[in-house]
């Protein structure tokens, strides 16, 4: 069975991140096609960039570089859930990705935003990234509306509201990544 990674792309203490990957989690495990499965950032604890060569050589000198690679590479397609910070994207996401290069290439991806306004700047910004990547990039990016000043439950209730659009990106995933397997 094809797998579908959720990066949870914040580490910050008291992070939203979390919360809103494992709802997605639950909303995307309903599939009989795909296993999507929770990679958080804080558990991977990469150190700021510290390898001596390119990514795209793919000469790892590092252990805990050699196993980001083949966890990432073990994946066939990937959601990328984080909040905005001050127009962008957290920094440990993108240091995460820049320890590898290929292991990227291709995939199909999502990105799950959230914020006060839903997060449309950060998408903007990792678009590009996705991009320099050679990612694909899915149609169903959700924009998720959550203040920072709403309590775990009330979260909770949003996050419900959004359980249509999580049903069509497992849709998306699965023909997707269904389609490339015929």
């Amino acid at each position: 069975m094809k797998k579908v990674g959720i990066v949870v792309g914040s580490t910050r203490p008291g992070r939203r991140s979390k919360q809103v990957a494992d709802w997605l989690q639950k909303q995307l495990a309903v599939s009989t096609k795909l296993k999507f499965n929770e990679i958080d950032l804080r558990t991977i604890d990469l150190p700021f960039l510290d390898e001596s060569k390119i990514p795209a050589l793919g000469q790892y000198e590092h252990s805990y570089t050699r196993e980001w690679s083949n966890l990432i590479s073990s994946y066939d397609g990937l959601i990328f859930v984080f909040p905005q910070y001050n127009w962008g994207y957290p920094a440990v996401l993108k240091n995460a990705l820049d320890y590898l290069a290929n292991e990227w290439k291709n995939k199909p991806v999502s990105l799950v935003t959230f914020g006060a306004h839903g997060g449309a700047q950060a998408q903007i910004a990792m678009r590009l990234v996705v991009t320099g990547f050679h990612m694909k990039q899915l149609a169903i990016n959700p924009q998720l509306k959550i203040s920072p000043s709403d309590s775990v439950a009330e979260v909770d209730r949003i996050l419900h509201t959004y359980d249509p659009v999580a049903q069509l990106l497992r849709a998306e995933f699965e023909k997707d990544l269904t389609k490339k397997a015929e």
